[in-house]
């Protein structure tokens, strides 16, 4: 079959194939790659559905290879045996306290990783893998326990907690912030205004001080927070402070308030996922560093929606 016009196939999925084809289980591959059995099945199903045909016959005890799926086997072990020999790849850590954690960049940079020390070590360690991408992947399917994002609701058929919101004000370079000086919210609007993914949080903080507000030639937009807060250090414009993304920047003097009105981003912050034992773990104490109330998150945890 041509699969030229398709998508490469992810490395996890071959994985999953490698490691059911040699436990002769799904289970058992499973628990070989930290996953759930689940997901080791949606894999077999989207690598059956990508080649048109069976790679394991289904049985009782188990499963085992077709007579394709036997020749894919040997084709696979032989190209992991190449990557092996001939690649410094890094290969991830596994085991019961192994917990994969995916984020956007800029909570990855700005939250997570100032508390990483806290989260793996207190009160017994935990090792955490983390993804960082823009993706709103499949999480069980790409053997992720959790994920933090941001937005403005729950996701449709994702089990997800609000871990916390923020209040939004307007920040810039210490030098920029000389020239903007104090008084009436509109005079912010002679100056560039940085935006990230969209406008929003600009339009409510200028909606909050009865402002309309619409993205103008000379404002910016960067897709990454990290970026926006770069580019108001260098005094490219206005943007706005995200707590806590921002706490670390504002106590060094990087960034400073050029205006102490505040208003509610409509964008907040979510835990997603389907926790196991570590990773339930884990969910626990990404809740106490963000202040969510323990009812909260164990509703989470037992959400089987």
């Amino acid at each position: 079959m041509d699969h030229s016009s398709n998508q490469l196939l992810p490395l996890e999925t071959l994985r999953a194939f490698d490691a059911a084809a040699r436990t002769g289980s799904f289970s058992a591959a499973a628990e070989r790659l930290n996953l759930t059995h689940g997901a080791i099945s949606r894999q077999i199903a989207k690598l059956e559905d990508w080649l048109g045909l069976k790679v394991f016959e289904r049985n009782a005890r188990g499963v085992t290879l077709t007579n394709e799926g036997n020749r894919l086997h040997l084709r696979t072990t032989e190209a992991f045996a190449l990557i092996s020999v001939n690649s410094d790849r890094w290969v991830e850590p596994r085991g019961t306290a192994v917990v994969r954690l995916a984020s956007i960049p800029s909570v990855s940079g700005l939250w997570l990783m100032p508390r990483m020390a806290a989260l793996e070590n207190s009160p017994t360690r935990l090792r955490i893998v983390l993804d960082v991408d823009n993706r709103q992947a499949d999480l069980a399917d790409e053997g992720i326990d959790l994920s933090v994002r941001c937005g403005r609701g729950r996701i449709p058929g994702r089990v997800s907690v609000q871990l916390f919101e923020e209040y939004i004000f307007p920040i810039a370079s210490p030098e920029l912030a000389g020239e903007i000086g104090h008084g009436d919210p509109a005079r912010l609007l002679k100056f560039p205004l940085i935006n990230d993914s969209d406008a929003s949080a600009w339009r409510a903080w200028l909606a909050a001080q009865d402002i309309d507000y619409r993205p103008r030639p000379q404002d910016r937009r960067f897709e990454d927070y990290n970026l926006v807060l770069d580019a108001a250090a260098h005094g490219l414009g206005i943007a706005l402070a995200r707590p806590p993304l921002t706490q670390a920047q504002l106590k060094t003097g990087r960034i400073v308030a050029v205006d102490d009105r505040t208003a509610l981003n409509p964008v907040s912050y979510w835990l997603i996922g389907r926790p196991r034992a570590a990773a339930a773990d884990l969910a626990r104490r990404i809740a106490a560093q963000a202040g969510l109330a323990t009812e909260k998150l164990e509703a989470f945890l037992q959400d089987d929606a």
